[in-house]
């Protein structure tokens, strides 16, 4: 038996940006651990999100497909909490909330001097007005002792020139995160961050493809090597269960000592 195996029972949980990467591998690790129902969210790509609910039902957990456009600022958030309402109260006959994970992000790689006012608010619409509006439509229905995680990145610790905008969206999660934990403690939930490093995803595959560039992303590690989607979920799963019942209100640095 796994020790991970009913970790999570009876829970429910919404995750954005799950049809991929990181959120895809979060979510399959909640299943594992027992979760009653999972909201998968995706932007565009819907026969991943597909592969990712029917990969989640195989390990014994109701899961479902929530589209949801973020970079189209409210409506986008009210679409995706919408549909997560009606799909939740299908699936277990009301609206509850245990764990929530905001996952999705957008980085792109744009100088200081080109970055556009469109593409400015694309990203703050993504990074930082999604997750926050998210969280207040689900504020009345998290649960005694949820959680509510947000993802943010290592560029909040080093600098980052060519990723100022993420840079700066993701430092407003942080701030959020610690806006959000008292807000949120007297009902035991606690509100915390995860910022990863380089990590093996879709978002990185094209820059990591250069056999030279990943060398020298890797090397900038102290463990030496580039993330995977598993050692960042694991993390996200650890503050999701009971164990961390007693961290709120952090930023816990998942880059694998990038620059130390």
């Amino acid at each position: 038996m796994s020790t991970n195996e009913g970790r999570f029972s009876g829970k429910v949980a919404l995750i954005t940006g799950a049809s991929r990467g990181m959120g895809a591998e979060i979510a399959k690790k909640l299943a594992a651990g027992g979760a009653e129902f999972i909201g998968v969210h995706y932007a565009t790509n819907r026969e991943a999100a597909l592969k990712v609910v029917e990969d989640i039902k195989a390990l014994g957990s109701k899961a479902v497909a929530l589209e949801g456009e973020l970079n189209t600022g409210i409506d986008g958030v009210n679409k995706l909490w919408s549909s997560f309402e009606e799909a939740v109260r299908s699936e277990t006959g009301s609206v509850q909330l245990d764990i929530l994970i905001n996952n999705a992000g957008i980085a792109p790689e744009i100088a200081f001097e080109e970055t556009s006012v469109e593409m400015f608010e694309t990203v703050m619409n993504v990074n930082l007005k999604a997750p926050y509006f998210l969280t207040q439509a689900a504020s009345n229905f998290i649960r005694k002792d949820g959680r509510i995680i947000n993802i943010s990145t290592g560029f909040t610790r080093v600098a980052g020139p060519e990723r100022s905008i993420y840079a700066a969206s993701k430092g407003g999660i942080e701030t959020l995160t610690l806006a959000l934990a008292p807000h949120f403690a007297a009902k035991g939930i606690t509100v915390n961050a995860v910022r990863p490093g380089v990590t093996a995803t879709d978002m990185n595959k094209d820059w990591l493809a250069d056999p030279a560039v990943y060398a020298v992303a890797a090397s900038k590690s102290a463990l030496g090597r580039i993330g995977t989607t598993e050692d960042v979920a694991d993390i996200v799963v650890f503050l999701a269960s009971e164990e961390a019942r007693w961290i709120t209100g952090q930023f816990i640095d998942a880059t694998g000592g990038f620059q130390l």
